[in-house]
This record gives structure tokens, sequence and C-alpha cells, in this order.
């Protein structure tokens, strides 16, 4: 086995570098945008803890948000999973929130805790496809 000890690695083209076996079959991608933000503070632009390719969090309405990434993705058939702090009997939900103004600009999702919405502090996402 060896070890490849690079400050930058750069794809050859415009399209995101493939990690690839052997045989030359696909084996895996980067996370296209990563997001960690305070949904429970005020105002419409929710602070951002950390992030990768996120310019923006927007608030829409109670439990809804709208993530804005810096770089978009190459279409809207990228995929999210996210989790948050507010919990109730054991079940939190981060999911797509079904407005349609999902693309691959940005992503609406929605926070839920057992049957009602919810503002929780801790809202993380992350995001991964064709960049």
């Amino acid at each position: 086995m060896s070890t490849l000890q690079v400050a930058t690695i750069k794809s050859a083209s415009s399209a995101a570098p493939q990690f690839q076996n052997s045989s030359g079959t696909e084996k895996g991608l980067l996370v296209g945008a990563y997001v960690s933000f305070d949904g429970s503070a005020g105002g419409t632009n929710k602070p951002i803890n950390d992030s990768f390719n996120v310019s923006s969090v927007e608030d829409n309405a109670s439990a809804k948000f709208t993530v804005h990434f810096t770089n978009s993705f190459a279409n809207a058939n990228y995929t999210m999973a996210g989790t948050h702090n507010a919990m109730s009997d054991g079940v939190s939900i981060v999911a797509e929130d079904g407005s349609n103004t999902t693309n691959a600009g940005q992503y609406s999702l929605i926070t839920t805790v057992y049957n009602g919405g919810a503002n929780p502090s801790i809202v993380r996402a992350l995001f991964i496809g064709d960049i």
C-alpha cells in the first residue's frame, strides 16, 4: 500500500476529481457542501457555525430553511442528509420541505420533531453530488 501526501489535488478537467479502484471503477465522491447553523436565532439569515460551499441560510417560516450554495451543483439530483438537536420522543427529521424551490443552487429543508415543526439551535446537513 502507498501513501499519497500532497497539499492540493486538482482535476485535469472542470469535473470533480474521481476516486477509482485499479479497474477504473468510480468508488466515491467528495461532499459537495455541508453546513451547521443555528435555526433558533432571530433574523432572516441564520448564523452559520461551520460550512463548506454554503453562502447563506435563509429562514423561510417556522422550521423551514433554504441553504444557498456558493458553487451550484451540476443539477438538482444531489443527495442531502441532516440532523438537528430538538428531539422529542427520539424522533428528529431533516428533509426536503416540498416547496419546489430546491435546485442546483439551493436546497429547501424542514426540521421536524415528532408531529410538529421545530427551530432547533443546531441544524447540520451535508450534500453529495456532482458540482
